[in-house]
């Protein structure tokens, strides 16, 4: 795993294979959006997006350059996972686990609880305390919070859009 905090965009950059040009032997690219503020990690099939602020590990376990997933202990994460990409991707929270094979979705971790949002398709979630595991589809969601039993709900429009438009969507 690599700390992608203080040195974002080197930590970053190494972690995918890429060289100063931003651009990796895998086809994985790294840029910084100001407006709303955030880094982009493009591979193939995957992109990741993480709010400034956000404290998170990309995991990149067979060192191909290609996360298969990330580790946030603080801020927001939009992951966008296209049907094709060989294997899935997967967020560790200190609440959760979320992993998913080709969608969109949203992981918000604040110090109490985890809430996923899923944009499109299907996200499975898993509670690190209760072990307890939901399913959740397009346009729902759920909170994660440890000792509580995990309820999907319908996310209103409002609030998928207060999260999405953290990413500029």
């Amino acid at each position: 795993m690599i700390d992608v905090t203080s040195q974002r965009l080197m930590t970053v950059a190494f972690v995918c294979g890429l060289n100063a040009a931003a651009q990796g032997r895998q086809g994985c690219t790294v840029v910084t959006l100001s407006d709303p503020p955030r880094d982009v990690v493009r591979c193939p099939g995957l992109t990741f997006e993480a709010e400034r602020a956000t404290q998170y590990r990309l995991i990149d376990r067979n060192q191909d350059g290609t996360p298969e997933g990330a580790r946030v202990s603080g801020g927001a994460v939009l992951i966008d996972v296209d049907p094709s990409r060989r294997g899935g991707f997967q967020i560790l929270t200190p609440h959760a686990t979320a992993a998913v094979r080709g969608t969109t979705y949203a992981v918000d971790v604040q110090q109490i609880q985890t809430s996923v949002f899923v944009a499109q398709g299907r996200v499975a979630v898993q509670g690190w305390q209760t072990r307890e595991r939901v399913v959740l589809g397009s346009g729902q969601g759920v909170e994660v919070v440890p000792g509580q039993a995990l309820e999907v709900k319908n996310w209103s429009p409002q609030r998928a859009s207060r999260l999405l438009g953290r990413f500029g969507r």
